[in-house]
């Protein structure tokens, strides 16, 4: 039995923060917005709930489902890109991230994954997670961002 080709896009990043306080900014659309580069996430938060991403122009970006929903440790999104035809295309892709306590940081690692090879989806994640995540990091860590919404673009 061979394995089906699958292209993936790992991040791993520690943040001064609690997990409950992570976790919170992850699941908060309020606060979500401050580092998602002005993009919403907004979600029924439990398994099987709708997901999706809203632009500030209220197109809707990606949409999904909530696929494992166990707080504070556990975050996974049955992902699907919807404005741009070529990568909505590739179908659906898996979002989960994991949040791990420590001494002084919590361990986040975000891992996007899609069954093809050579995915556009991932090429594109691949340019805005690190913004995203680094806002993420940057606004938790010190009360402000990084990056500032306009630097949301394609990659």
């Amino acid at each position: 039995m061979t394995e089906s080709p699958r292209s993936s896009f790992v991040y791993v990043t520690y943040i001064r923060t609690t997990p409950e306080r992570l976790w919170s900014a992850l699941v908060s659309p309020e606060f979500a917005e401050q580092y998602w580069l002005g993009a919403r996430p907004e979600a029924d938060w439990k398994v099987g709930g709708a997901w999706k991403l809203v632009l500030p122009d209220g197109r809707v970006a990606d949409t999904g489902e909530i696929t494992e929903f166990d707080p504070p440790k556990r975050l996974a999104i049955r992902w699907r890109n919807e404005f741009m035809p070529e990568l909505k295309a590739e179908g659906w892709s898996l979002c989960t991230m994991d949040l791990e306590a420590g001494d002084a940081a919590v361990k986040l690692t975000v891992t996007h994954a899609i069954d093809r090879a050579d995915s556009r989806l991932i090429g594109a994640v691949s340019g805005g997670w690190p913004q995203i995540l680094s806002n993420l990091k940057t606004l938790l860590e010190t009360g402000s961002v990084l990056l500032p919404p306009k630097y949301l673009r394609a990659s």
